[in-house]
């Protein structure tokens, strides 16, 4: 399979025709080899405009949602950005072609094993892994300038609004109950975060990460 012109497909036909236009956001999807972040028999699918099941129960989100995300999560070259809950490492990699520095949170110590010798194998080298509960981030090195969920939540956990840095930015995917979500941008400013919707998005849900029992949205 020719990975390279499916990659570019991808951009173009899937990415850039629906609304993604951050040249930054398209450069680092061009860029990056996703099927290298998937178990080999599912490399032929890894462009495929839908999330891909990588076994485990998690999820490769769709490249649509995924850029959507990073686009509106905005890095710079300068950020500092935390991406949670990526299990495969793509999201992580695209995250370190954009900041600076790109800490990257998991629940299993498996998705590190596996993503970080693809990413020194790219040269993205300004990566650190971290293993803990997605919901609590990782205030050690907060605060962060960007923060990016690499599946979907029921709620944004508060914690991570807390670890933004003044005037950063998380981008996430909200599930209630009903099924659809909503892709959203949240943005901090002094003591408050604040937060608007931005496109509708059927993500699966981070570990952890489902609406609790009577939980009202």
């Amino acid at each position: 399979m020719d990975f390279a012109t499916a990659r570019m497909n991808m951009v173009e036909s899937q990415v850039r025709a629906n609304g993604v236009q951050d040249g930054a956001v398209l450069a680092a999807l061009a860029a990056i080899p996703r099927e290298l972040f998937v178990p080999k028999p599912l490399r032929p699918l890894a462009y495929v405009d839908e999330d891909l099941d990588i076994g485990g129960g998690r999820w490769l989100t769709e490249p649509l949602v995924l850029a959507r995300l990073f686009q509106a999560a905005a890095i710079q070259p300068t950020d500092v950005a935390l991406v949670v809950g990526d299990a495969s490492g793509y999201a992580t990699a695209l995250a370190a072609r954009l900041a600076s520095y790109v800490l990257s949170l998991d629940i299993e110590s498996e998705s590190a094993q596996r993503a970080a010798p693809v990413l020194t194998e790219l040269g993205l080298t300004n990566v650190d892994f971290v293993l803990g509960p997605l919901a609590a981030g990782h205030p050690a090195k907060a605060p962060y300038d960007a923060v990016v969920l690499a599946g979907a939540v029921a709620e944004v956990p508060a914690e991570l609004g807390r670890q933004l840095a003044e005037g950063g930015r998380l981008a996430a995917v909200v599930r209630g109950t009903a099924g659809a979500g909503k892709g959203i941008l949240a943005v901090r400013v002094g003591d408050t975060v604040s937060r608007r919707p931005l496109f509708d998005a059927a993500t699966p849900l981070l570990p952890g990460m489902a609406p609790h029992p009577g939980f009202v949205f």
